[in-house]
This record gives C-alpha cells, structure tokens and sequence, in this order.
C-alpha cells in the first residue's frame, strides 16, 4: 500500500530549509558586494563607472572578478559546518579572507606581467591583455576556493 502522508515535521524543517537558503543568499550578496568593491578599491579607476558606460576591458576585468569571487563564496558555504550559525559564520569569515586573498594575489599577478591595468581598463577598444587579467581573476579564484574546501 502506498502512503502519502508527509512525516509531521515536514514543515518545520521546509520553513528551516528556506530560512537557510534566504540566509546564505544574504550572506553571498554581502561578499560579492565586498568582492566588486575590494577589485574596484584595487584596481585603477571607478570600475562601476567604467562597465556602466561599456568600457570592454573594465566588463571583462569585473566579470571575471565577480565570478571568481563567486567561486570562493560557494565553496565557502559548502564547506562551512552543518548547524546554521555557525555555517553562516564560517562563510562570512571563509569568504571575507578568500577576497582578500584573491584580490591581493591577482594584483601581483597583475604586478608581474606588468600590464598597465588602469590604462587598459579604460580603453575604448578591446585589449587581449584584459584577457590575461580576467584568467587570473579565474585560476586564482579557483584555487582559493579550493583551499578553503
């Protein structure tokens, strides 16, 4: 015989489930907010400014920027503890010290090819260099988020 009755705290743990989702996603937006800022606070001109009037090179930077911080921010919560609080804790600081991290790192990156950043990302015309610049965002991204795992 089939049974379709749902077990008696189904709610309770679909309510939980949701506020969690709703809390981690809170959280994610705070870091990648802290992530676009801590990229355009380091990296030469108003990045905000730059994409919304369609500089190609400063959409290419940022875009890459932000996915890689996405990266960090995703295996930052999947790596966090089981219990609620204390996962979101370990997100937030997992994530806060991985944007560090990866802005830090790719500015040395930046640093040793020695590509003119601000110069570049101001450019009307595309520039293979910001390729360059958005792969490190990239691996960078890829390996923080790893060691944080």
């Amino acid at each position: 015989m089939l049974n379709l009755a749902l077990d008696p705290d189904f709610g309770s743990q679909l309510g939980k489930g949701i506020g969690a989702i709703a809390l981690y996603a809170i959280v994610g937006l705070v870091l990648i907010l802290l992530g676009f800022y801590a990229i355009d606070w380091t990296t030469p001109g108003k990045l905000s400014e730059l994409v919304r009037t369609g500089k190609p090179n400063a959409v290419v930077v940022t875009s890459a920027g932000l996915v890689s911080m996405a990266f960090i921010i995703v295996v930052a919560i999947v790596s966090s503890a089981t219990d609620l609080t204390a996962g979101l804790i370990t997100s937030l600081v997992y994530g806060l010290i991985g944007i560090v991290v990866q802005v830090v790192a790719v500015r040395i990156v930046e640093w040793a090819t020695r590509i003119d950043i601000g110069t570049m990302i101001q450019s009307e015309k595309y520039s293979p260099a910001s390729t360059v610049v958005a792969a490190a965002h990239l691996a960078l991204g890829l390996i923080v988020a790893v060691a944080i795992s």
